[in-house]
């Protein structure tokens, strides 16, 4: 995100890089703040500028944070001073490490030396779906990863005993959860809230809309009352029952309001191919192949739908992998560097990882559906034409898929170019013949 002249970075305050880059600092004991520079700007506000532990700092420089988002920037004097926020801002402004860095930063300076009961969080964060959790969680894990602190996700559709067991080994330090499996747990007197010292309860306004509102009160009234707890709270729009929400679970709370990024869409072609859903996988192996693309990221909105096309692409001959939120975070970094290295062609993803995707010179994003939210789409299309770079964003519309292309055109401003793709790219070759495998012993005949 430009913060003034800033260089482009994710949203999240940080510049074109990856962890995985970063391994060796990430191991060296001896690191010093002192060795983390970043040059003062008047225009922008560094991390240094924040009296944050070095632990925290650490990780900070391991990830490659420069400079704070104007989120960061705002908010983050209030909240390390313990106040309440209630922030508007959407998912890739950075207010997800802002509110966690103003969360480590309490627990590393007020530890907790007595002994303390399982199940027993300081910190519980509340996000609507179970992709936000895992999507936060990770971003706790990164943040904290010089840090003792137990981080523990809690969410459905996995294993309810083995999340159980977590919350009753060592005591939760920070918990992220979904509203209903939280309840869950605290009606089975697995989980405790009265000890609650921070709370955050992000994406109030999906909240609002999913009807999570009710979980979510009685979720709020287990854990000690406002004034004796820290809330932060934050939703991408600002409507009337937001704010009513924001006044009855905060006090005095500092308020914060960013608009949302806009993609530089200047930097980035982008085309709409009109196709029907029985030709799209024809297209879409036709622009790999023909244009001979090497490096290619592919978004599907479901998990289902991303293995079967990833597998359907190998049986074609084009080596693919696939990054969904099942996958996990070492495989995720492990297929990231096969992906820019050259190893892996194409990587087939869903839009729960599309915002943590930073890779120099890829310079083709292919919708293979659209999305149906039009600002996921502005964060599909930022993969590529980053920094200034040009880059090319093609995505298949579809029986289904043209009803979102108006939402999106009003909500980037502009139209989008539909064409019909050239006969011969609607053609699909055989897939390669599968190798023989050799030392097989022929049948005996009687």
């Amino acid at each position: 995100m430009d913060h003034n002249s800033q260089t482009k970075n994710d949203g999240a305050g940080r510049q074109d890089s990856d962890p995985a880059d970063t391994k060796s600092a990430s191991n060296d004991k001896q690191w010093q703040v002192s060795g983390f520079r970043v040059p003062i700007a008047s225009d922008k506000t560094r991390f240094h500028d924040f009296d944050l532990p070095d632990e925290l700092m650490h990780a900070i420089s391991d990830l490659g944070f420069s400079y704070c988002t104007p989120i960061q920037a705002e908010i983050l004097p209030s909240t390390l001073a313990g106040r309440d926020a209630f922030g508007r801002a959407q998912t890739g402004t950075g207010k997800t490490a802002a509110f966690l860095i103003s969360i480590i930063t309490y627990l590393t300076n007020n530890p907790i030396q007595t002994k303390r009961k399982p199940g027993t969080p300081r910190v519980l964060i509340i996000a609507p779906t179970r992709e936000l959790v895992m999507q936060v969680t990770e971003e706790a894990n990164q943040l904290a990863r010089h840090c003792d602190l137990n981080i523990i996700a809690i969410f459905g559709g996995m294993d309810f005993k083995q999340q159980q067991k977590q919350l009753a080994g060592r005591p939760a330090d920070i918990i992220v959860a979904t509203p209903g499996r939280l309840l869950d747990f605290s009606r089975r007197h697995v989980l405790y809230l009265k000890n609650v010292e921070i709370l955050v309860i992000d994406e109030a306004d999906r909240m609002l809309d999913m009807g999570f509102i009710p979980d979510v009160r009685k979720i709020i009234y287990a854990t000690p009352q406002k004034g004796s707890r820290q809330t932060m709270l934050f939703s991408a729009t600002l409507t009337e029952p937001i704010t009513r929400l924001a006044a009855s679970w905060t006090k005095n709370p500092v308020h914060v309001a960013i608009e949302p990024e806009q993609v530089a869409v200047d930097t980035v072609d982008q085309i709409v191919y009109v196709v029907t859903n029985n030709n799209k996988f024809a297209l879409l192996y036709n622009i790999i192949a023909q244009q001979n693309l090497t490096r290619v990221l592919v978004f599907c909105n479901r998990k289902d739908a991303v293995k079967r096309l990833a597998d359907k692409l190998n049986r074609h001959g084009i080596k693919s992998q696939i990054l969904t939120g099942d996958v996990p975070q070492q495989k995720r970094s492990r297929r990231l560097e096969d992906f820019k290295s050259g190893k892996i062609r194409v990587l087939v993803a869903t839009d729960v990882v599309a915002r943590g995707i930073h890779i120099e010179a890829m310079d083709h994003v292919i919708n293979y559906n659209l999305p149906h939210d039009p600002e996921d789409y502005v964060h599909r299309i930022g993969r590529t034409g980053r920094a200034g770079a040009a880059g090319t964003s093609i995505s298949f519309a579809d029986e289904e898929d043209s009803f979102y292309i108006p939402e999106i055109e009003e909500f980037m401003e502009r139209p989008l170019p539909c064409i019909e793709p050239d006969d011969n790219w609607l053609v699909l070759p055989k897939p390669p013949a599968k190798k023989k495998g050799g030392g097989h012993k022929k049948r005996l005949q009687k």
